[in-house]
């Protein structure tokens, strides 16, 4: 190693590391290609190590590359902790990327954009939506600050914010004998046709989690599966099946078909969603101002605010 790496290097990898793109992260930077390129190529030197592939067409991070951008990124982020801490600076202000369930992402997005532009005006959301196991990955990886999810995630060294709980209502075809009905007990999925999503959505393993609970072992279609609520709906209203939704989707979904709707007696079926950063992050209290922020603005909906 000949010298050791400058905060303005690593935040050159981070960068690149992130969008695989040297325009794209010289641009986020605020520094030219050249810039950006004399930097990276700086770190390289110093660590002895190449960290990124570069060729005509595309931009690959190295093994090696891949091992150390997590750390990297711890450091620019404890960087960045310390000069906020030291000058008294609030933390939520510039870029914040948020991950988001695509069960979620429809429904509440709107309602969080528009809680964040007035409450938080100086901060800037940048969202994706994904599976909980790839925003897992990525919050692990440090390509995401946080992530909107059903709790508990059960992942490792990551913190949950709850934010509400909600509950799940039976999606039926329109002249289903369990259409209108306000006390189902939750066995009436015994010998049902249940749609649900593809694997790798979190609502899809807690409906199998429910039914697992009321031994309605038999309960889930195999004639049909689909990567977006959406899709889900438009199968029941077809008259091939029913499913759970969310009561946050209901009113969305609801629309695009002639359909039933039943609602479960107590103790009601549902999920808890929530914010999950890395337990590491120097913005846990600002994640929670984020939080506080959201919740108010979720008063109106049919949810439980959790605090």
């Amino acid at each position: 190693m000949s010298g050791a790496p400058t905060l303005a290097q690593l935040r050159a990898f981070v960068a690149v590391g992130r969008t695989l793109h040297f325009g794209s992260a010289a641009i986020g930077l605020g520094v030219s290609q050249p810039t950006l390129s004399a930097a990276l190529a700086g770190l390289e030197q110093a660590l002895d190590v190449q960290l990124v592939e570069r060729t005509t067409r595309r931009v690959l991070l190295t093994p090696e590359g891949e091992g150390l951008l997590p750390r990297a990124q711890a450091v620019v982020e404890a960087a960045d902790g310390f000069t906020d801490a030291a000058s008294g600076r609030r933390a939520l202000v510039g870029t914040l990327r948020m991950g988001v369930i695509p069960t979620v992402a429809p429904y509440l997005l709107p309602t969080v954009l528009r809680a964040v532009r007035r409450g938080l005006p100086n901060l800037s959301l940048h969202v994706r939506e994904d599976t909980t196991a790839r925003l897992l990955d990525d919050l692990g990886s440090a390509h995401l600050d946080v992530a909107v999810l059903a709790l508990p995630s059960r992942a490792h060294g990551v913190a949950e914010i709850p934010w509400f709980d909600e509950d799940f209502v039976m999606v039926v075809p329109d002249k289903h004998r369990y259409a209108g009905r306000v006390d189902l007990p939750t066995t009436a999925l015994r010998g049902e046709e249940l749609l649900l999503l593809d694997e790798g959505h979190c609502l899809r393993d807690q409906a199998l989690e429910l039914c697992r609970q009321v031994r309605a072992v038999d309960a889930v279609s195999s004639s049909a599966r689909a990567s977006s609520l959406a899709t889900v709906v438009q199968l029941v209203a077809a008259g091939m099946g029913t499913t759970l939704l969310p009561e946050t989707a209901l009113a969305v979904e609801s629309r695009r078909g002639v359909m039933g709707i039943a609602r479960f007696a107590d103790p009601v079926p549902g999920r808890r969603i929530g914010l999950v950063h890395r337990a590491s992050s120097a913005r846990a209290a600002a994640y929670e101002e984020l939080s506080d922020v959201v919740r108010a603005a979720m008063r109106r909906l049919p949810v439980t605010l959790v605090s």
